[in-house]
């Protein structure tokens, strides 16, 4: 399995199974990897049954996922989609009729002044998508829409994260010009690069009644302790969303910084390991590695 620096992380109230099964069904290159469940220190904190799916880990066109059952505390919003590149008029309109069945149309399917054929959808379960006539490097892409008290932040976003992540780089960047609609300066659209990973972003200064919301957080997969200091120091902005690995930036996007070797720690077929691993993870906020180690290896 690739291992991705950066991935994309859903919450779900209860029914990351169900949403796995139906993403993988719509998207030919896909493909479910691994599945953990709540064990005894983790349903007591979260209220989920001992043995339910906590986690699935999947694949869609490339892009690696974790669709998490975390409750109804969250929900997903337009801020934060995900943009498809599609290489046909077919395939746009098979994926819009079966993206946007049971869920909401945001934009329909039509030419508009960017392009030849786009759509703008909300799923069943809430996620949002993006789909365009054209082809792109990264088949499907983050896009983070910066609204509200966070408008105009978008370049400035992009700037900061490209500084802290290595193998980073802005690919390009269109700003609203006078007479916009928009205030002149602020992101029309941008493309940038994130330790390989290809994310999109923009401003909006129309009436939403949404912002970025932790349902969509991104993953940093670190390998040491030195690194998950280092991203806590720079993107860690709002104490109180401070838990268990996860934080919140002063752009209101939300993060988890966790140890690479997580993975195959919480994959043990040993319950008893991954029992004492939990434990020890569940009161933390910032993760401590060797702490972690210690408790899986007792």
């Amino acid at each position: 399995m690739d291992q991705k620096k950066i991935i994309p992380n859903l919450w779900f109230d209860n029914q990351a199974e169900a949403a796995v099964r139906f993403y993988c069904s719509v998207f030919s290159n896909s493909r479910q990897h691994f599945i953990s469940t709540y064990g005894r220190a983790a349903a007591e904190v979260s209220g989920k049954p001992e043995g339910s799916v906590m986690t699935v880990d999947f694949e869609l066109e490339g892009l690696r996922f974790v669709a998490l059952n975390g409750g109804p505390t969250f929900s997903f919003t337009p801020a934060t989609s995900f943009f498809i590149g599609c290489s046909s008029n077919k395939e746009i309109e098979q994926l819009y009729e079966v993206l946007s069945s049971g869920g909401s149309v945001l934009m329909p399917l039509d030419r508009y002044p960017f392009s030849d054929r786009y759509a703008w959808i909300s799923d069943q379960y809430g996620l949002s998508w993006q789909l365009y006539l054209g082809e792109t490097r990264q088949k499907i892409t983050p896009c983070l829409m910066f609204v509200r008290n966070q408008y105009g932040r978008a370049a400035e976003a992009m700037r900061y994260y490209v500084s802290i992540f290595e193998n980073s780089k802005i690919e390009h960047v269109v700003y609203h010009e006078k007479n916009s609609i928009e205030k002149e300066g602020t992101l029309k659209h941008a493309a940038f690069t994130l330790s390989g990973e290809q994310f999109i972003t923009m401003d909006s200064g129309l009436d939403h009644n949404f912002t970025f919301s932790p349902a969509v957080s991104f993953q940093i997969r670190c390998e040491n302790q030195k690194e998950i200091d280092y991203f806590w120091k720079n993107l860690s902005a709002v104490p109180e969303a401070e838990q268990c690995g996860w934080v919140q930036d002063k752009f209101a996007i939300s993060w988890q910084i966790v140890p690479a070797i997580l993975d195959t720690m919480m994959q043990d077929q040993n319950p008893q390991k991954t029992e004492s691993l939990m434990k020890a993870m569940l009161p933390m906020k910032k993760l401590d590695l060797a702490t972690l180690k210690r408790a899986y290896d007792r």
